[in-house]
């Protein structure tokens, strides 16, 4: 069998015909055989050589949405902006992805497979830990947020995302509603007071969406 000499084409090709299956069937409703028919030429196998399951073809292209729309970035060069200003608005970026805020809700299942688990959560404190503390750092040195703890806010942001998953943490939509009013409160009281009310209002419709149906 001849060797592909431009794996990175094949593996672009594996996500964007994926991601274009997700977004249109939806995650559950597509398998690897849709993949496959989809992408033309290419075996199971050579889907499998690159990825070793669905699961992980839906954790890479999650990946690769945030990098091709990274909101950090997009505001690290503002002069027009404060540290927490930079914050808020990277929220609000992050918030208006419709294409990605689509796949995270339909990524929350995976997260049940530990691997996958573990992954994303080593995947967020290695890229979005420094970033967070960048801005944290910047609002320190400019004075709009009055933290000591940068460095610990840094890594704690990045977990906070797993602990308001329902898939990750069980929970109601009430429980949920209290656990987000908790974050709030609790990195208000660390100096970062980071939800305008625009984006509190914003985040409470967004997690109503992911609590269990009763």
């Amino acid at each position: 069998m001849a060797r592909n000499k431009y794996p990175e084409v094949t593996v672009d090709k594996i996500l964007e015909v994926s991601k274009r299956l997700f977004l249109t069937k939806g995650y559950d409703d597509t398998t690897i055989q849709d993949i496959v028919n989809e992408l033309g030429g290419l075996t199971k196998g050579a889907i499998y050589h690159h990825f070793k399951s669905k699961e992980e073809i839906m954790h890479a292209l999650g990946n690769s949405l945030f990098f091709e729309n990274n909101p950090f970035e997009a505001v690290k060069g503002r002069a027009d902006l404060n540290g927490l200003q930079k914050i808020r608005e990277m929220l609000s970026l992050n918030q208006s992805d419709a294409t990605r805020a689509n796949f995270n809700k339909q990524a929350l299942p995976i997260l049940k497979n530990p691997r996958i688990l573990a992954a994303a959560i080593e995947a967020n404190l290695r890229i979005l830990t420094p970033l967070w503390f960048v801005l944290l750092e910047e609002g320190r040195q400019d004075g709009s947020i009055k933290t000591e703890y940068a460095k610990e806010l840094a890594e704690l942001l990045p977990l906070l995302n797993f602990w308001l998953l329902p898939s990750v943490y069980p929970a109601t939509a009430e429980e949920l509603h209290h656990k987000f009013s908790f974050m709030v409160e609790m990195l208000d009281k660390m100096g970062l007071p980071m939800f305008s009310d625009e984006m509190k209002a914003l985040t409470e419709k967004q997690l109503a969406e992911l609590s269990p149906k009763q």
